[in-house]
């Protein structure tokens, strides 16, 4: 069994506001969630965490994104972050060694 999972995580998050179109979205504190675990992919129990499922979103942030008072999200968790980005490659490294050792 390979670790690579074609499925995406989706979010689970500690609070949630109505979009604009009446769909559910996520709010306060985000984490990656594979769907059909009752855990987050930093660890979290979701059962004593209380943190709510979003099937419907995926966990597609970046380290890079910038949240602003305007958005539902306050915080992205850093571990699941980690966990999520070290997959998006095209199978590449994350990283590049600048000097190779002779």
């Amino acid at each position: 069994m390979g670790m690579r999972s074609s499925r995406t995580p989706s979010v689970a998050a500690s609070g949630e506001e109505i979009g604009s179109d009446g769909v559910r979205q996520p709010g306060g504190e985000v984490h990656a969630w594979l769907p059909g675990q009752n855990q987050t992919v930093c660890g979290l129990a979701l059962s004593r965490t209380r943190l709510r499922r979003f099937p419907h979103v995926s966990f597609d942030y970046s380290g890079t994104d910038v949240l602003t008072e305007a958005d539902a999200v306050g915080r992205i968790c850093p571990r699941c972050l980690a966990a999520t980005t070290g997959r998006r490659g095209e199978g590449g490294r994350g990283w590049v060694r600048d000097s190779p050792r002779p």
